[in-house]
């Protein structure tokens, strides 16, 4: 009966994991650009003494789903989605670089260009720092330009560029901040084939109705495994009473 009971067990503890998954999904519903989390289920052997007549469950993250979300137009010239494929370096406290599809950009108080969970925009030449200005504006290559406070309307001047990249889909990994890294570690250089689109926000590619169906299913298969369990232990209770009668 224990058996069984260890094998209902680890089904519900996955099933659990599961539903963590998508309810992270839901929760960035509306996280500007969001990158949905797969899962699945794989049969694993049960190995111990005697035939491997059983098997458990196993809840896995497979990937990631890479499909594009809406875009959104704003008006912010600060505003900017990735045209197709292709990613915006930012840099993490670490100092390490990674890759995000949130392009809603802003300049905190120390004049540094970070997106709206302030990590540093990378440029040609690391961050951005944005002196005063009373006029920027990023191009569909990411060059940003800038009219600084005082100067002429003509003394328009070339800042920086975004690094733009767009490593191969598989070699990314979803970091637990959110982020996207190299699994092996590299850094990716600036491909000038990526263009932006302005003024405009990539919203979450998450699925919202099919996520809440999901949630349901997996909701039902925990209540299933943990009604199975109880049916287990009543049937132990029993046994264990004829053993004492007899």
């Amino acid at each position: 009966m224990d058996k069984g009971v260890y094998l209902l067990m680890s089904g519900a503890r996955e099933s659990m994991h599961a539903q963590a998954r998508v309810a992270n999904n839901l929760a960035n519903a509306s996280t500007t650009g969001f990158r949905a989390d797969l899962h699945n289920f794989r049969s694993m052997a049960s190995v111990g003494d005697g035939l491997q007549s059983r098997v458990f469950v196993q809840s896995e993250r497979p990937g990631y789903n890479l499909g594009e979300g809406g875009l959104m137009t704003t008006g912010n010239p600060l505003d900017i989605a990735i045209k197709g494929e292709g990613w915006i370096t930012v840099q993490r406290p670490d100092g390490s670089e990674a890759y995000t599809r949130a392009g809603d950009l802003r300049i905190d108080v120390n004049g540094i260009l970070e997106n709206g969970r302030g990590f540093q925009i990378m440029g040609d030449n690391g961050p951005i720092s944005v002196p005063p200005v009373e006029k920027i504006q990023i191009g569909p290559d990411g060059t940003i330009t800038i009219l600084p406070v005082g100067a002429p309307k003509t003394a328009v001047q070339i800042l920086d560029r975004i690094k733009l990249v767009n490593p191969v889909a598989g070699n990314l990994q979803k970091g637990t901040d959110g982020l996207f890294e190299s699994i092996y570690g590299d850094i990716a250089i600036a491909d000038g084939s990526v263009s932006l689109v302005t003024e405009a926000l990539e919203g979450s590619n998450v699925n919202a109705i099919s996520e809440l169906t999901d949630m349901i299913a997996l909701s039902r298969q925990f209540e299933l495994k943990v009604k199975f369990m109880k049916n287990f232990k009543d049937l132990g209770d029993k046994t264990d009473a004829l053993m004492r009668v007899s």
